[in-house]
């Protein structure tokens, strides 16, 4: 009976503590934006979560125009939206754009752990959505294309 109890006192603090954190609200004039720490000319925007944390992460990217990422995964899995512009988006170990696909506003795509893929812009600067769980973390295809040793 004893362990009983702890355990519904213990649900009860969890749940109460749970619900002043449960609702956090984001407005787009709301967003700080800073330069990407890996895709120079890019910008980010964290709206939910510490990405360097084992939490739900949502976060915001502004692409500027004809911007190419390599071919790269990720050590989470990843749902992507397009919230405005053009993103090219494709699979697999060698950037080919014609085997990509353009997005528009409003598509949404969704990624596996680990699944190899690259991404780029058009004539448009565009910024993309993405939910993921972290720790955050990107490990490119060719380390030579990784920008972080350029």
């Amino acid at each position: 009976m004893k362990k009983l109890f702890v355990a519904a006192a213990l649900i009860a603090f969890a749940s109460s503590a749970m619900a002043q954190d449960a609702m956090k609200v984001v407005k787009p004039d709301g967003l700080t934006w800073k330069e990407h720490p890996i895709f120079k000319g890019a910008q980010t925007a964290i709206l939910i979560g510490d990405p360097t944390k084992a939490e739900t992460i949502v976060q915001r990217v502004k692409f500027p125009p004809n911007y190419k990422v390599a071919p790269h995964t990720h050590p989470y899995a990843e749902v992507v939206t397009v919230m405005s512009g053009s993103f090219g988006s494709g699979m697999g170990e060698k950037f080919d754009s014609s085997k990509g696909e353009i997005l528009k506003p409003g598509s949404v795509f969704a990624l596996p752990v680990k699944h190899a893929h690259y991404v780029w812009t058009t004539n448009e600067e565009t910024v993309v959505q993405i939910v993921f769980t972290g720790p955050g973390g990107i490990d490119f295809i060719d380390p030579a294309d990784d920008p972080r040793k350029k």
